[in-house]
């Protein structure tokens, strides 16, 4: 079942849409699990292996506001004060009551972006039962110590194309996108040949439409220059009491210091690290992260 929830937004003259897709039953007893995307404005298409889980669970699929099949908002490009976490944690809400599921139990799942915000969602929770926060970060400070931890292993002509778009501000050159090319392929996905289809996916968004990723991100995942530098939900994680599953990847962007908050400030918490998978690891290791998952969301 596909469909769209209408969701008002202040400032914007006409109500927005968010596109979502439903599989399985809503009305069955099974908790059902919504999908939060990352990016900000990835979409939902690089996540839908999690469709493994559909014999178990329903699944809720959607793309957020800004991208996919959902409302866009180009005129809202560089506007800082509109583009807030707070914002997508009412469309997520608004999804919700759409849906009628706003008084019964239901599981969330956030990978990267969406597991930041939804971190910050389930703090105020009534009715979540079970929270997956994958391949994510507690706060941009912690991001930024595995980030460029990560970027010093690089080989040292690519850092070097970086060190010199940062101070140029060029991020526009077949060289650098060479250069980030690099990093993606170490600590993005390391399924072969590259780019495997989620990855294409989601680097088709952030092309296609970038108002989310540029204003809420920056240029790429290695020039933090946008709203969320200076992020951070660690003040709140002390508040999330449903049981949490945590899950990265060994060789993902995500490093273990920007999971690490969650596990120390989540009360009932479990963490996975799977080897020989990046932040996609999904995709990198498929059957054994659907496992996990089915474990934890079934257990």
């Amino acid at each position: 079942m596909e469909g769209v929830a209408r969701f008002v937004v202040p400032g914007i003259p006409t109500p927005c849409e968010t596109w979502y897709k439903v599989i399985g039953d809503l009305n069955s007893d099974k908790v059902p699990l919504i999908v939060v995307h990352g990016g900000p404005g990835a979409c939902h298409e690089y996540l839908l292996p999690l469709t493994d889980l559909a014999p178990s669970m329903s699944l809720i699929f959607y793309d957020q506001i800004g991208n996919g099949r959902s409302t866009h908002l180009r005129e809202k490009d560089k506007d800082e004060a509109f583009w807030t976490p707070e914002l997508f944690i009412d469309e997520l809400q608004n999804l919700i009551q759409h849906l009628g599921l706003a008084d019964r139990p239901i599981d969330v799942y956030g990978h990267s972006w969406g597991g930041m915000f939804i971190a910050s969602w389930a703090a105020r929770s009534t009715n979540l039962r079970r929270l997956v926060i994958a391949s994510s970060l507690a706060s941009m400070d912690v991001w930024r110590i595995g980030i460029n931890a990560l970027r010093r292993q690089l080989p040292r002509e690519v850092q070097e194309v970086l060190d010199r778009a940062d101070e140029t501000l060029d991020f526009e050159s077949q060289q650098y996108q060479d250069a980030v090319e690099v990093f993606y392929k170490r600590h993005l996905s390391l399924a072969r040949p590259w780019p495997p289809k989620e990855v294409e996916a989601a680097l088709h968004w952030f092309s296609e439409d970038p108002t989310t990723y540029g204003t809420m991100y920056g240029p790429s995942e290695l020039y933090i220059s946008g709203s969320l530098r200076n992020w951070t939900c660690i003040p709140e994680l002390k508040n999330i009491k449903a049981a949490t599953l945590l899950l990265n990847g060994a060789q993902d962007e995500a490093q273990d210091v920007a999971m690490q908050p969650f596990f120390h400030h989540i009360e009932k918490v479990k963490w996975v690290t799977l080897d020989n998978a990046a932040h996609f690891a999904h995709v990198d290791q498929r059957e054994k992260y659907i496992q996990h998952l089915e474990s934890f969301l079934l257990g």
